[in-house]
């Protein structure tokens, strides 16, 4: 019966472990949170729709421009049979011909700034990502500081009823009772600070990912390049910073052109139909004009250098980019290998410090160690248990940094259970400048509606 018993308990602790450890929540759905509630991701994603639309507003500088104008004149004195309001109503249409192509260079500056923002939305991805990695890993580690200073406690507690017992028969002195009263006391102190440290955790993480923290699985580091050049050559090419600055380049380059297209005769075709309310008179009309500089008192050729020299800039910027993403890469290889490092020796730091700790409590109960010696053994195997948890929340976080530096902390690589968000889908809407009552605009307002839901 009493094994029988024994064996039911057993089946019962595992249950209620199973369940624990299948209603925990993971990484992935933490992740998954953060990229759908992010208020940020719908911030930049804003900033990436205005800049479609510059691309239709420089695509609409290539068309006819059609408007109406309607006037109506009141005429003091009367003359002699004249109407006293005279009214027009006429329909103009302007068309440049030719500028040089400072428009349509124009319209591929507006593209390659449409492309730098995207990489500017993918950079903020990341960084949304990495801030849940570090929340998630903050509220476990200050969950796990808590257990630990709770398994202290008890240990001292049972240290000073011991001291307790053996002051009462006369084996230690009120000295020994007075220091295990003392570890207590500040155990019950790291114990409120760590249940302090763990509100600050739940409250950032709340913040990172839209909603309060759950019970959280544990998670291992991310897999990433055994080889750090490999790393650093693969951030040079993926980063989303790294081409944000490549894409300004272009969009200086295109700058040079067209500053320079100032000096390029221009011309433009208007029309022009009018009818005269009172009389019924159609006028109608056509006109080419052309014009080009002669002299502007240096204005184009400042405005050529300046281009140059925001050209350049834009290229030393490249260059920073490049050595920044670098040196993130190593910095985050080197807290990674630090913290690998850390967790083997904090491992044989555990094992050494707690056979220490037993030792050293048993010859305390023999009367060969104070009681000063066994609350030293623990604050040391207290410290090497903590060390571990450091060692490992640090490998995690250091393990999606090197994910972040290389540009590979987004939704798509890491295959979020989640809608991705398209960033060319509302490009292909009104990359053309299509017309309030078309087809495209009126799927453009409806894009726009489900948004705004």
């Amino acid at each position: 019966m009493a094994r029988r018993l024994l064996r039911q308990g057993v089946a019962i602790v595992c249950l209620a472990l199973s369940a624990t450890a299948l209603s925990a929540e993971t990484l992935a759905q933490t992740l998954t949170d953060a990229y759908t509630n992010s208020g940020l991701l719908a911030q930049n994603r804003a900033v990436l729709r205005a800049a479609d639309e510059d691309v239709a507003l420089a695509t609409s500088r290539l068309l006819p421009v059609i408007s109406w104008a309607a006037t109506a004149a009141s005429q003091a004195p009367r003359l002699p049979s004249a109407d006293t309001i005279t009214a027009q109503i006429s329909l103009n249409a302007d068309l440049t011909l030719f500028d040089g192509g400072a428009n349509r260079m124009g319209r591929e500056a507006q593209k390659e700034l449409v492309l730098a923002t995207r990489e500017s939305l993918r950079d903020v991805e990341q960084q949304v990502l990495l801030r849940a990695v570090q929340a998630y890993n903050s509220v476990r580690s200050t969950a796990e500081f808590i257990n630990l200073r709770q398994n202290n406690l008890r240990v001292l507690q049972q240290e000073l009823r011991a001291a307790q017992d053996r002051f009462d028969v006369g084996e230690v002195t009120r000295t020994d009772v007075a220091l295990a009263q003392a570890s207590v006391a500040s155990a019950q102190s790291l114990l409120a600070s760590a249940r302090g440290d763990a509100e600050q955790a739940a409250a950032e993480f709340a913040v990172a990912v839209g909603r309060k923290p759950g019970t959280l699985a544990a998670v291992a580091p991310a897999p990433v390049s055994r080889s750090e050049g490999e790393a650093e050559s693969l951030a040079v090419r993926n980063h989303p910073q790294v081409l944000q600055a490549q894409h300004s380049v272009m969009v200086r380059e295109i700058g040079i052109k067209v500053a320079e297209a100032a000096y390029v005769p221009n011309a433009t075709l208007s029309g022009r139909v009018g009818v005269d309310a009172n009389s019924g008179v159609v006028g109608r009309s056509v006109t080419l004009s052309l014009g080009g500089p002669i002299y502007n008192g240096g204005a184009l050729p400042a405005a050529v250098r300046q281009a140059q020299a925001q050209r350049d800039q834009a290229r030393a910027g490249l260059h920073l980019a490049s050595l920044g993403v670098i040196q993130q890469v190593s910095n985050s290889y080197a807290v990674l290998q630090a913290a690998r490092a850390s967790l083997q020796s904090t491992d044989e730091q555990v094992r050494a410090a707690r056979v220490a700790f037993e030792g050293i409590r048993e010859e305390a109960t023999l009367g060969a160690r104070t009681t000063l010696d066994v609350l030293n053994a623990e604050q040391n195997l207290l410290n090497a248990r903590a060390n571990v948890i450091t060692a490992q929340e640090a490998e995690v976080n250091a393990s999606y940094a090197v994910l972040s530096a290389v540009g590979l902390l987004t939704a798509e690589h890491l295959k979020l259970p989640v809608q991705q968000y398209d960033p060319a889908a509302y490009y292909n809407l009104v990359k053309d400048a299509p017309a309030a009552l078309s087809e495209q605009g009126q799927a453009l307002d409806r894009v726009l509606r489900a948004i705004g839901q």
